[in-house]
């Protein structure tokens, strides 16, 4: 019997030569003509080539494969640099990562209850969808927000909305995400307001506004204003956020919706970290310490099928951040270093074909969210093919969550998988390979000059259209659309925003320029409008304006008028 710690050579001894790379080649070349071989003669594999979603998977993974892996170096331990185990020390084994699911819909009052419900049953934050209007900086009365109004989410038109969105919620004790990004100033504006009217300071408010809307030019299509000038506006939240509200992480840089628009993992973390490098360079330019802002920096990525993909590319993405913030930028703070991030389980992976198999799905993903060591976690449920999640799928998703804290043993060590030859070769291969996009991304300007170029674009398109030929030629097989299929499926009930909402908004909006100071509005909105023509922090007059209940579509009317829209370039 071997010794605990020994290793065995290819004959059978355990002196320890079996550790030298020459011995493994010979060893695993050996196994290839012989064990192998003879298996492979009667059992074929089942297709020529197994791929992740950015590298091709490997039979069989040995020290080969990470060869120049230095542990202390690379690895090391969590809460340390480069914090590839994690970002603390102790990570779940002191305290759990937020339970968050996704909720908004209706009016403000409709989702406030929903907020409640989810509260009630242990849900520690709370993750706020808008409606498209909101998203993209209309009222809810604007001609172009007909048809769309608590559709996808909560129509926020002012402060009053906002206010009855977090009635009876304390906003000193719940952490909240928002999904926001052209108008995030205004959204964040109304939240630290509402904070205030519950008689909070905004240093004590908590949450995160996703802020980043370079992704809308690239991935989603939300955006309003030209690129650079969103980008001013985006930096003008971070500062602002540093110095006056340091618990909330004023942007969350989301590889999340690039990689629901068909990337791959790799150009998840590339085209996500340079979006990042874009915002950090306008706040210096600005005048902020990169160790002032940095640390305010929060991410949501996307998690997938791919199990050990994804648990490499949590682990890949703190040490290249960790990296890049001390190398590139210099930053000083430890706390500069850290990547947190939230995670959702992947929209894009749901089918609406048996959407109950879409449990099992989120599940997977969302052990290799907790495996790879996230910070927060929402889990994408089973009936979001379909419509906007029930209160039954939103509660599986919230005990999927719990189960996999309590029972699943996840939660009780640290970088489980760390060591695994496959694992950290994944690891590796990540980081190259994103690396060498960011790379791409800075010889044509940075990633401003990428989008209006198309290159990131573009590169997504490929990415997704050779997913989906895999999908349609049975290369890659999705259980329930093209194998698996069942010809007498039920259809599953789904949710329906009530449609009254649209008359109770519109009303509700009536209501609330009646009774404002209407020229306090217009004072303020004035004010706004000086601020957009020069290059000064928009973020005070912005507040004031919600302070006075102007509507978010005025405030983002004036900066249409003086910055303009941004038009696509066409494709030819």
């Amino acid at each position: 019997m071997m010794k605990p710690g020994s290793t065995a050579t290819s004959n059978g001894s355990s002196d320890g030569a079996g550790n030298t790379p020459a011995a493994i080649t010979t060893a695993k070349q050996e196994w290839e003509q012989s064990v192998l071989a003879k298996v492979l003669g009667r059992f074929p594999e089942r297709r020529s080539e197994f791929a992740a979603s950015s590298a091709p998977t490997e039979r069989v993974y040995t020290p080969l494969d990470v060869p120049d892996v230095d542990y202390v170096e690379d690895i090391g331990f969590p809460g340390a640099y480069p914090f590839t185990r994690g970002v603390q020390p102790t990570m779940y084994r002191g305290r759990l990562w937020t339970m968050r699911q996704y909720a908004g819909f209706g009016t403000a009052q409709e989702t406030n209850q929903r907020f409640r419900h989810l509260i009630r049953n242990g849900q520690t934050g709370l993750s706020t969808a808008f409606d498209l209007p909101t998203q993209t900086g209309y009222d809810s009365d604007d001609p172009m927000s007909a048809g769309e109004v608590g559709q996808v989410g909560v129509a926020i038109d002012s402060l009053a909305d906002m206010e009855t969105l977090f009635h009876e919620i304390p906003l000193d004790e719940i952490s909240t995400s928002m999904t926001i990004n052209a108008p995030a100033p205004m959204l964040v504006a109304m939240y630290i307001v509402a904070a205030e009217k519950q008689g909070h300071e905004s240093k004590v408010v908590m949450g995160t506004a996703q802020n980043d809307v370079l992704k809308e030019y690239v991935a989603r299509g939300t955006y309003i204003f030209p690129p650079a000038e969103s980008v001013r506006l985006a930096a003008n939240l971070i500062s602002y956020g540093a110095k006056h509200a340091p618990k909330f992480n004023t942007i969350s840089v989301s590889g999340y919706h690039i990689r629901e628009a068909g990337s791959t993992a790799a150009q998840e973390i590339g085209f996500a970290f340079s979006n990042a490098v874009a915002y950090i360079e306008e706040c210096q330019r600005q005048g902020a310490d990169v160790d002032e802002v940095a640390a305010r920096i929060s991410w949501i990525f996307n998690t997938h099928n791919h199990f050990f993909e994804e648990v490499a590319k949590y682990r890949a993405l703190r040490r290249m951040w960790a990296r890049l913030m001390r190398e590139r930028f210099e930053a000083k703070q430890p706390t500069s270093w850290m990547l947190r991030t939230h995670t959702q389980t992947g929209g894009s992976t749901l089918t609406a074909q048996q959407p109950k198999n879409n449990i099992a799905r989120a599940a997977i993903q969302a052990l290799a969210a907790v495996t790879g060591g996230v910070q927060s976690l929402a889990l994408s449920c089973y009936d979001e093919a379909l419509a906007l999640p029930t209160e039954e799928a939103q509660q599986v998703a919230l005990r999927t969550q719990q189960i996999i804290a309590h029972e699943s043993g996840a939660a009780d060590t640290i970088d489980p998988l760390a060591g695994s030859y496959y694992v950290e070769s994944l690891t590796n291969t990540l980081e190259t390979e994103a690396a060498r996009i960011m790379d791409r991304i800075d010889d044509l300007g940075g990633a401003v000059a990428a989008i209006e170029q198309g290159y990131m674009q573009s590169e997504i398109q490929e990415a997704s259209m050779r997913y989906q030929r895999e999908v349609e030629t049975k290369e890659r097989i999705v259980v329930g659309v093209n194998e698996y299929i069942d010809p007498e499926e039920d259809a599953t009930p789904i949710f329906r925003p009530n449609m009254e909402v649209v008359a109770n908004q519109l009303q509700r909006l009536k209501q609330v320029r009646a009774e404002r100071d209407q020229a306090a509005v217009d004072a303020s909105l004035a004010r706004l409008r000086d601020a957009a023509r020069g290059d000064t922090n928009l973020m005070e007059p912005i507040l004031e304006a919600v302070r006075t209940y102007a509507t978010l579509g005025e405030m983002c009317g004036v900066l249409r008028e003086e910055w303009g829209e941004y038009v696509p370039p066409t494709a030819v």
